[in-house]
């Protein structure tokens, strides 16, 4: 079996996290990208597991020297996919799984033409608003950002190669495994 770029996108609170959590119980010669980001770890967040924090200027050095497959900016700080350790990852065979936003998987998809772009939509607009709202960890205008966020990037699903909705996590897995 030929290893494949997977990156999953959607809108802010729509599940991304848990059916990648689940997937990756059923994949396991697969790997989950770990995204380099200018913004400051959050409590519990660990170097190189999380994130890998850098600081702006090693972020500005990464795009000059294209060591990144795709980067975008978001509320102030960038975030950005190593590209070495992909392309490493894909040539011993080992399927890899980026959870990036939008912009990000357009780039993806114009330096690797093979990659597989999957869009994760919530089953209503309520019901995303729900998601988000009762998350708890976001301003009132935080909040409302991600919203006019989401309804742009909803918008972009017809860019991507299959579109799941993520209305059962275990069925919205065996069709991404799939």
């Amino acid at each position: 079996m030929s290893a494949h770029l997977v990156v999953l996108s959607g809108p802010s609170g729509v599940g991304k996290s848990s059916v990648i959590r689940e997937a990756l119980k059923e994949l396991p010669n697969t790997w989950l990208s770990v995204s380099a980001t200018t913004r400051a770890p959050r409590p519990g967040e660990v170097h190189g597991e999380n994130y890998f924090y850098v600081s702006q200027e090693e972020f500005t050095d990464m795009i000059a020297n294209d060591e990144l497959l795709e980067w975008a900016e978001f509320a102030g700080n960038r975030y950005g996919t190593p590209r070495k350790a992909v392309e490493d990852s894909l040539r011993v065979g080992k399927s890899v799984l980026l959870e990036i936003e939008i912009a990000g998987a357009k780039q993806v998809k114009a330096k690797v033409l093979e990659a597989i772009l999957v869009f994760l939509e919530p089953p209503t607009w309520e019901e995303l608003v729900s998601r988000l709202e009762g998350r708890g960890t976001d301003s009132p205008e935080r909040r409302a950002a991600r919203l006019a966020l989401a309804q742009e990037e909803m918008a972009a699903a017809s860019f991507f190669d299959k579109v799941l909705i993520n209305d059962q996590v275990d069925g919205v897995v065996a069709s991404l495994i799939e």
